[in-house]
């Protein structure tokens, strides 16, 4: 059993950091994913007897305020959020206007067990990403208890994040189930994949993808590469890829992962053709061209009918699979059969008994769009944090509580 299971909040006031970063648009919530993946640990701390007091960020409000004179504090503030998140827990969410003031310490004090605090955006403080250390003790003496739910925020050293867990002793600072969850499945992949592991690796560049293949050069039997990066790798190897996404500093270092992987027999497979465009527009002319010669003027923007299924063919084989990121610009309709094809290969593929995490705000959106998300292993809430997770990184959120 995890350790946030088999612990007893009751009498407890449990502070929890949340990632409850989720798209406002016009005030609306958009995708609540990240505050129901929270749920299962908050109503936990409630029907042990506990009480709750929440913080979180909401963008980049002291940078943003400062660039664009049209927006105010009230289009950052997470007060936006409280309305949907008292509906979804069924419990009244009480809000403080700020984080560290009166306010929020009286509120915080007066919390009985059962109830729900929510602080202000905690970014609205500068010390908050500088990881200050004052900053992180006076929000650590609202809670006797710190539980970190936010996996998405693992891979920042923040106040919130990780700076705040030396407030507590060992056997008061714990990951919530959300946090555990994301550790476990992520572990799995690194030190528990099963073989054939294949790791699905999309998004428009090398560069940031450069460290996660190499870590996984150590780990996986085969690398799928698509998405604008292959285009990088096709022309590395003397193709014509006429206008598409190429990163030319990155030409060479692209030859020097490819003959890395054939030295550790590693197999990199890369797409054999491409769905071609001539604009980047859903209602552009298209063809079919091979990979390595794109006609000028011409640019590609999915993986073409052959890419699939041979890219299928691996993903059916393979034990385990990780996937991050798109094989093209699949939030155009034209363009996003590639994508839809490997999500519903990886998704048949975990029928079959294969172990899948899915990973990153382009793949998660996707398996989300094409209406797979129930059918893979794991859909991590991470972007960055799995990235640097996976890139073999130490994640100080992680560390905090770990060690």
């Amino acid at each position: 059993m995890s350790k946030f299971s088999s612990f007893d909040f009751s009498g407890k006031k449990a502070l929890v950091r949340v990632d409850f970063n989720v798209p406002i648009k016009d005030g609306k919530i958009t995708d609540d994913t990240r505050i129901k993946a929270a749920l299962p640990t908050i109503k936990k701390i409630l029907r042990d007897g506990g009480s709750v007091v929440l913080m979180s960020h909401w963008g980049r409000p002291i940078k943003d305020l400062e660039k664009k004179p049209e927006l105010t504090p009230a289009d950052f503030s997470l007060s936006r959020i409280v309305q949907h998140l008292s509906q979804l827990i069924g419990v009244p969410v009480i809000f403080t206007e700020d984080s560290i003031g009166e306010d929020a310490a009286n509120k915080a004090a007066a919390l009985q067990k059962g109830q729900i605090l929510l602080l202000e955006n905690l970014r609205f403080y500068k010390e908050e990403e500088k990881g200050d250390a004052g900053f992180a003790e006076k929000l650590s003496k609202y809670g006797n208890v710190y539980v970190n739910d936010a996996f998405g925020t693992a891979h920042r050293a923040h106040a919130s994040t990780a700076i705040i867990a030396n407030n507590f002793d060992n056997s008061s600072k714990l990951f919530g189930l959300l946090m555990e969850a994301e550790v476990d499945a992520a572990q799995k992949i690194l030190s528990q994949s099963e073989r054939p592991f294949t790791a699905i690796i999309g998004g428009a560049k090398v560069s940031d993808k450069i460290l996660i293949i190499e870590n996984l050069l150590e780990r996986a039997t085969d690398i799928i590469i698509g998405g604008g990066m292959a285009y990088t790798f096709a022309k590395a190897m003397g193709g014509n890829i006429g206008q598409s996404l190429c990163e030319d500093d990155k030409l060479d270092m692209a030859r020097a992962l490819l003959e890395t992987a054939k030295a550790k027999g590693v197999n990199i497979h890369l797409p054999e053709d491409s769905l071609a465009a001539d604009r980047f527009a859903n209602e552009a002319q298209t063809q079919i061209a091979d990979n390595k010669n794109i006609p000028d003027g011409w640019m590609g923007l999915d993986i073409g009918p052959k890419a699939q299924a041979a890219f299928k063919a691996v993903i059916l084989n393979s034990k385990t699979i990780l996937w991050n990121g798109p094989m093209g610009v699949f939030e155009m309709e034209t363009f996003q059969a590639g994508t839809k094809a490997i999500a519903e290969a990886v998704a048949e593929a975990t029928v079959n008994g294969a172990f899948s995490l899915v990973g990153g705000g382009d793949s998660v959106a996707a398996v989300n769009k094409f209406g797979i998300a129930d059918k893979v292993s794991y859909v991590s809430t991470g972007g960055g944090a799995l990235l640097e997770f996976f890139e073999g990184k130490v994640l100080p959120g992680i560390a905090a509580i770990a060690e």
